[in-house]
Order: C-alpha cells, then sequence, then structure tokens
C-alpha cells in the first residue's frame, strides 16, 4: 500500500474527471493521500474532500509565493480549520525565490508566523523551498521547528542538506523529479537517505514522473516514485511502500 504525502486533487486540472482520477489511484494501490491546499479556494476545496473521502487528508497553509496576500484573518481561519481531526499538518509553506511576487522580508515573516501556528496546534509542518534553501535551515532553527517536525516537500537538494534536515526532525520526501534521467541529486539522496527517513509523493497535477513527464501528474503515478527508490536502493518495491507508509502514518498520526 502507498501513502502520497502531497497532492492537489484540490486543483482546476481534476475539475473533470475527478472521480476516475481518484479511482485508478487506489487501483494503484494508494491507501492513503494528503491534500495540500496554500491559500483560500485551495484549503476550502481541501476540506470539502476530506469530508467526501475517507482515506483523504489534509494540510492547510499559506504558500510562499502568495505570502503578500496573506491577512491576520487568513492565519486565524487556519488555525480554527485546523482543529479538524482530519487535518494533520500545516503548510505549504516556506520560501520561494524563484517567482518576485512577494518580498522575501513578507514571505519570511509569513513562514515564522506559520511555524508559531503548527507548534501552537502542535501539527507537522510540510516545506515549500525553491532557491531558498539557506534561508529555509535558518528560519527553521531561528523557530525550533523541530518542535513539531514535518515535511522536506519535493526535495531537491543535496545528501547533506538532507541530513541537516533529518538532524531538525523532518522527513525528506521524494517525487516525479527522482525518475528523471537527469536528475542527479534526488537520485544520491535516495541512495544515501535512510529509508526510514524518506517519504513519497506526486505534488500532482504537476512533476509528473517519467515516462509522464510534461504531462499533468496523478496520484496513481506515486507508485513509479517507489519503484525508483526501490531500484536505487536495490530493495524490494514493497519494502519502500510499507516503510514510507508507516512513516506518513507516524507522521501524520492516523492510526
Amino acid at each position: 500500500m502507498l501513502f502520497d504525502t502531497h497532492v492537489h486533487l484540490n486543483a482546476e486540472q481534476y475539475d473533470e474527471d475527478l472521480a476516475e482520477v481518484i479511482k485508478r489511484a487506489r487501483e494503484a494501490g494508494v491507501e492513503k493521500m494528503v491534500v495540500v491546499g496554500f491559500d483560500r479556494p485551495t484549503i476550502e476545496r481541501a476540506m470539502e474532500l476530506i469530508e467526501q473521502y475517507d482515506f483523504l487528508y489534509a494540510s492547510i497553509g499559506w504558500h510562499p509565493v502568495d505570502a503578500i496576500d496573506m491577512t491576520e484573518g487568513d492565519l486565524i481561519w487556519i488555525e480554527e480549520l485546523s482543529k479538524h481531526p482530519k487535518v494533520v499538518a500545516i503548510g505549504e509553506m516556506g520560501l520561494d525565490y524563484h517567482w518576485d511576487k512577494s518580498p522575501k522580508d513578507v514571505q519570511k515573516d509569513v513562514f515564522r508566523q506559520q511555524i508559531q501556528l503548527a507548534k501552537k496546534v502542535k501539527l507537522p509542518i510540510i516545506i515549500h523551498n525553491r532557491e531558498a534553501t539557506a534561508d529555509i535551515v535558518e528560519i527553521l532553527k531561528e523557530e525550533n521547528a523541530a518542535e513539531v517536525g514535518g515535511i522536506m516537500h519535493c526535495f531537491s537538494g543535496s545528501p547533506e542538506t538532507a541530513k541537516e534536515c533529518i538532524d531538525m526532525n523532518f522527513y525528506i520526501s521524494l517525487g516525479g523529479p527522482v525518475t528523471f534521467k537527469n536528475a542527479r541529486k534526488p537520485k544520491e539522496v535516495a541512495a544515501e537517505i535512510p529509508l526510514e527517513k524518506l517519504l513519497i509523493e506526486t505534488d500532482c497535477p504537476y512533476l509528473a514522473p517519467h515516462p509522464f513527464r510534461g504531462k499533468r501528474n496523478e496520484p496513481s503515478y506515486v507508485k513509479l516514485v517507489c519503484e525508483q527508490i526501490a531500484e536505487i536502493k536495490n530493495i524490494p518495491v514493497e519494502e519502500v511502500a510499507a516503510i514510507t507508509t508507516e512513516n506518513a502514518k507516524k507522521l501524520f498520526a492516523i492510526n
């Protein structure tokens, strides 16, 4: 059984065929999924989906690209929703220096506020990092994020950075890029990081694994991520599936 720790089934890309996408995921052995909301509309949709499907859970937070749009009211709203028994994490949150919509100081402030909220409500956090590794690690340390731990989502850094994050009580999550032929770092991370510290995800509808690269991603493809890690580690696929699923259940406190 597989656990896709990061899906955006709340995205408009699934408006036409969500039921079929979910059916394919179940047929591929995907036992549970976490739907990630990162602004008002996607959080609202995530909350609807977890009511509809017993095997879906939610993580709710504010994306760094849109940090400039977040209000104090939004943060209070997220705190209220976090009391729902199927909300298992806060995020995705973090820093994104690729796009320039939100100034870096605003992103950092919103990131810190969400870490503090997660510590208050005692939920793990899901970290989005794009071209901002040093600042993310610094803020996680300064805010003592190790207290709640969480996930380095769709990790693209070095094995050394991965180990630093593991020391701060974070799991390393690998997605579609680990299957790309030219993706050296994710493959090195898959090889070096112990299975007990790894999670798998799709980040669907984005970052579809090989051979679907460039197309719409979906949760059933998490099986390809699992298979690639098994191949790199030279262990059975079933072992990767079982241990990454147990890791996710432990982190999210799902029985």
